[in-house]
């Protein structure tokens, strides 16, 4: 019974999927944008800055290789935040409908802080150790993070187009309620990513610091 309703939960996700393709791959697109920006704007960086952010860099691995013990709940109250800011960020400008460029912004800048963040850690620690260490830090989460504001963004645009193609008062109503229990079930799962970044990839780098 419950492999059924397993299976039937991705059934709902793919159909999801497969019924917002052009959307899908619209925000996916503004995605790899930011992504590419990001990784651009660190090759072309002047060395003053560069130098700068290497020493910070630096020292947040010193500084962690010698902490004692993390307060997780404290980090895991930040994170919290931050994806619930993000997550209803995202909505609130869906659901407003001329808020939808402001929602391509987000998902091009939330692209540009990834790429940022790899292009960095590589051109600072090397191929090797870079990727090990954006493996260690970023990846669970993103698994999860990155797919929970994508959908949350199409979401958003599918409301605008239901609602340019039907502006009956009823027909935005239940549009806007569909677009809120959507973005609910995608806030939830941005939790779970702050879940995972704190208790399950904090551990892993605290196990793994001292080889970077």
């Amino acid at each position: 019974m419950k492999e059924k309703k397993e299976f039937k939960i991705f059934k709902i996700i793919k159909e999801h999927v497969i019924n917002n393709k052009k959307e899908y791959f619209i925000i996916s697109l503004i995605f790899v944008i930011g992504i590419f920006s990001g990784v651009f704007f660190i090759n072309n960086i002047q060395q003053e800055p560069k130098t700068e952010i290497t020493n910070y860099l630096n020292q947040f691995i010193e500084k962690f290789k010698s902490l004692e013990s993390i307060n997780k709940i404290e980090l895991l109250k930040n994170s919290i935040a931050q994806n619930l800011l993000l997550g209803i960020s995202i909505w609130f400008f869906g659901t407003t409908v001329i808020g939808i460029p402001i929602v391509f912004g987000i998902i091009l800048y939330r692209g540009f802080c990834l790429g940022y963040t790899i292009s960095l850690c590589i051109s600072i620690m090397g191929l090797g150790k870079g990727l090990s260490f954006i493996l260690i830090t970023l990846f669970l989460q993103n698994i999860l993070f990155i797919p929970a504001i994508l959908a949350l963004a199409v979401s958003g645009i599918k409301l605008y187009k239901s609602i340019v193609k039907d502006k009956r008062k009823e027909n935005i109503k239940l549009e806007i309620l569909r677009h809120t229990v959507f973005s609910i079930i995608m806030l939830i799962i941005l939790l779970v990513t702050s879940v995972i970044e704190i208790f399950i990839s904090t551990n892993l780098l605290k196990a793994l610091i001292k080889y970077f």
